[in-house]
């Protein structure tokens, strides 16, 4: 273990965890569909998703993989540098439209690698509903390194011109 990245008072350690809401409505699953290019009708048409087994819409993959995806390198970027190195995801059950489900990663180990000059951090994350049904698991490993004094962390908001 790192001892920089175990320093009390830092949110980076080993059993840290980190979560947020989040609500697939029809409209965000339709509209991150089109974005991503998935034209699957069981992300577009009600019709089409009221017929099929799901008996609605559903999110894509690449939406739910892309908000934990999101969340993991937020919460680790944060402070220091990150860069995610690989995930892998298995779905569990479909993400039917209106679903409201708890996105979270546990930081499991953290290891320091000299040749990287940084810590690789691993996580093990779950998209979860209220009634505790797992639709989603995941496992990531990030290259996390302390910022340097003259880097400054990413902002949201925009620059004037």
């Amino acid at each position: 273990m790192n001892e920089a990245a175990e320093t009390p008072g830092r949110s980076i350690r080993v059993g840290a965890r980190f979560a947020r809401r989040a609500t697939f409505d029809a409209e965000a699953i339709r509209r991150f569909a089109t974005m991503c290019g998935d034209h699957n009708p069981l992300h577009h048409d009600e019709a089409i998703a009221a017929a099929s087994e799901f008996g609605t819409l559903i999110a894509s993959g690449p939406h739910v993989t892309a908000l934990m995806m999101g969340l993991d390198a937020s919460f680790l970027s944060a402070h220091d540098v990150a860069l995610g190195l690989g995930f892998e995801f298995r779905f569990v059950k479909v993400v039917p439209a209106g679903a409201a489900l708890t996105l979270e990663w546990t930081i499991e180990a953290i290891e320091h690698k000299a040749s990287l000059a940084g810590d690789i951090v691993s996580v093990r994350g779950r998209a979860i509903d209220d009634a505790g049904i797992v639709y989603v698991t995941a496992t990531g490993r990030n290259l996390v390194r302390k910022r340097q004094v003259s880097e400054s962390p990413p902002s949201t908001s925009t620059a004037r011109r």
